[in-house]
């Protein structure tokens, strides 16, 4: 009797069979994670969330360290890192949630066959688990050798530490390390789609101040226009000069304004006391500034510091910029690296991946690697709907599919020159 002859398998098949196989291993993870509170301010909590993370990096023969988050007032971060023969790969997730320990969304919940509900399944939870596990299909396939990785998982995504600088130091150096950079956050929720753009997030404070008079002298000489009238023409030239660039918007949250003003900054709420017929004497505005590039960060900055100073009679104004979370711009490389993750999956058959508009992206630690890496992304995380809302649910379909994509991509990096 004739031996039957046996087909090779695939290193890619290799991947795609070990991913398939431990589709329950991986929701089991994730209802471990999801079932720890790790709200970015239940510094304990974050911490657990990253201790149930590292025997699964060193399983996979990682070495791990907790990094203190005490000097930027925070829990901490957890990195992890092996050495292999290839090229430098940073995985970038985030331990923590918006959900504090008193939130009524604590625990997970599978929905149906498909869906599961639970604080931080997709944002980023399951990006987390997604990562691993295409780890652990690389080393079925005996390729895990093939790259050098670091993986850093911040504590303080939602809520971050001050100073930014030290609470991103861990980002920086690994983005100085890297040649390449994949954030696992979820995107747009859309499994067709990954970032390779996201604006930056800056905050700013403008303080405006007035003469204070008997209203009935407004607008009189040496009295001038009060500080209402002045925080208003600078808000109202802010919405006419900038709001026609291309990705860049602004926006007032909160606004105090009359005779007096107490503004709570850790708060983020405040009183303001003032009587009809007195001239205005202070106002606070506070608000946001989202931009696709430094470039146009500076030049929007800078726009508005010049309206800022093109005071109304008998006031005066200033505006502040915290540090923020820098672009991420739509680099060439950028675009590049996407266009590997997209052909993976086409050739998968799991359809195509195009470019999240950037207005859709929010500000993510990625972007504090993004311009020191030959090439960047982001958004190929567990997908779903509700983030940040009591109705965050995970689409289990798309955890298999994801986690095929991104390990196929890492097999596939790991061969260029």
């Amino acid at each position: 009797m004739l031996a039957q002859s046996s087909v090779p398998v695939s290193t890619d098949e290799v991947i795609v069979n070990h991913i398939d196989e431990e589709v329950e291993r991986a929701i089991s993870l994730l209802e471990k994670s999801v079932n720890i509170n790790s709200g970015s301010m239940n510094f304990a909590g974050v911490r657990a969330a990253g201790d149930l993370l590292v025997p699964e990096f060193e399983e996979l023969g990682f070495t791990t360290e907790w990094i203190d988050g005490a000097p930027f007032g925070r829990a901490g971060h957890l990195v992890a890192h092996r050495d292999g023969s290839g090229p430098k790969i940073l995985l970038i997730g985030h331990l923590d949630t918006v959900f504090p320990v008193d939130s009524p969304f604590q625990k997970f919940e599978i929905v149906d066959e498909h869906f599961a509900r639970g604080p931080g399944t997709t944002d980023m939870k399951g990006g987390n688990v997604i990562m691993i596990h295409a780890l652990r299909a690389l080393r079925a396939a005996g390729i895990l050798d093939d790259i050098s990785v670091k993986a850093i998982f911040t504590g303080d995504e939602e809520l971050s530490g001050n100073p930014k600088s030290l609470r991103s130091a861990a980002l920086v150096e690994g983005g100085i390390w890297a040649d390449y950079a994949i954030g696992f956050e979820d995107g747009d929720g859309n499994p067709e789609t990954a970032v390779i753009a996201r604006r930056g997030s800056s905050g700013w404070t403008l303080a405006v101040t007035g003469t204070r008079a008997h209203s009935s002298q407004i607008f009189q000489p040496e009295f001038g226009d009060g500080a209402i009238y002045e925080a208003a023409r600078i808000l109202t030239e802010f919405r006419t000069e900038l709001s026609s660039m291309e990705n860049l918007t602004f926006n007032p949250g909160l606004i105090l304004g009359g005779t007096d003003v107490d503004y709570d900054a850790a708060g983020n709420r405040g009183a303001a006391f003032g009587k009809d017929n007195v001239i205005s004497g202070l106002v606070t505005v506070t608000g946001d500034l989202r931009a696709v590039s430094l470039q146009q960060w500076d030049e929007a900055r800078q726009r508005m510091r010049d309206i800022v100073a093109d005071h109304l009679p008998m006031t005066s104004a200033t505006i502040e910029f915290d540090e923020g979370y820098p672009p991420m711009a739509p680099s060439d490389g950028n675009y590049a690296l996407l266009g590997i993750l997209n052909q993976a999956s086409q050739d998968l058959g799991l359809g195509e991946v195009r470019a999240v508009n950037p207005r859709n992206a929010g500000a993510a630690d990625i972007s504090f690697v993004a311009n020191d890496v030959e090439m960047a992304m982001d958004g190929v995380g567990l997908m779903g709907s509700g983030g940040h809302t009591l109705d965050e649910a995970a689409d289990l379909r798309t955890l298999s599919v994801q986690t095929k994509r991104v390990a196929v991509l890492l097999h596939r990096l790991s061969k260029l020159e």
